[in-house]
Order: C-alpha cells, then sequence, then structure tokens
C-alpha cells in the first residue's frame, strides 16, 4: 500500500546550505521522480568544468552568470532557462558583484543528491520505511 501524498512546503532560504567548494552551496528539494537544487554561486567562486550522464535543466533566479555548455556561452540573467544535454562539458560563471541563485532540476533523482534532501524522508516513507 502506498502511503497518501500531502502537499507540504517549504522554504529555500530555511534550509542548512551544504558547503560544495569555495564559493558554492546548495540546497535540494524533490517531488516522486526529481529534485530541485537551489545553487548559490559567489563571483570568484571556484570554477569546475563537468559533464554527467543525465540532462541538466538549469535557471537562473537572481544575479547573472555566464553558463558554458560545451563551445556555447550563455549569458544567463533572472528568468532565463538553458537546457544542457547529457555527455556535455558545462559550468557556471558568476559575473558582477551579485551572489547567484541557479537552479537546477533533475529527473530522476540523483543518487549523488539524495542527502540533501534526508529532511523530507518521511514524506516519501512505504508502509512504515523510508525511501
Amino acid at each position: 500500500m502506498t502511503k497518501k501524498i500531502e502537499p507540504c512546503m517549504y522554504n529555500w532560504n530555511d534550509l542548512p546550505r551544504e558547503f560544495v567548494r569555495k564559493g558554492v552551496e546548495r540546497v535540494g528539494f524533490r517531488g516522486e521522480n526529481c529534485i530541485l537544487v537551489m545553487n548559490y554561486a559567489t563571483p570568484g567562486m571556484d570554477i569546475k568544468p563537468h559533464m554527467h550522464d543525465f540532462e541538466q535543466l538549469a535557471i537562473c533566479v537572481q544575479g547573472t552568470m555566464n553558463y558554458h555548455v560545451g563551445d556555447q556561452v550563455f549569458k544567463m540573467t533572472p528568468g532565463s532557462m538553458l537546457r544542457v544535454p547529457p555527455h556535455t562539458m558545462h559550468y557556471a560563471e558568476p559575473i558582477g558583484d551579485e551572489v547567484v541563485m541557479n537552479l537546477d532540476v533533475f529527473a530522476p533523482i540523483r543518487s549523488d543528491y539524495a542527502h540533501l534532501v534526508d529532511y523530507q524522508k518521511a514524506e516519501f516513507a512505504v508502509d512504515g520505511e523510508e525511501s
């Protein structure tokens, strides 16, 4: 038997941030099959080009950044949305003086980010077990 899903609200400003590396912190929020990760990127942060086997949707919420995807550079401002294809080198680079808030969306949930949503375990428990 599956547990009835109840609405539950959180505010990313109230969640404890995970320190990732110099100038980068993040928090997470999940649904049944997706995870949202709010990244806080400070100008002068350590840049880390990387790629992975799944697509990533990036949404600029605050600040301005150059988002490097493959050989292209996209200047993102609040409201900009970008699809990063799988197996493509990418990274974000804040520009200006403002902290960038970048919301990433992943589906299905990334196992390496599951710890970010430990606070939600009870919401997804089935028959007394945690998911």
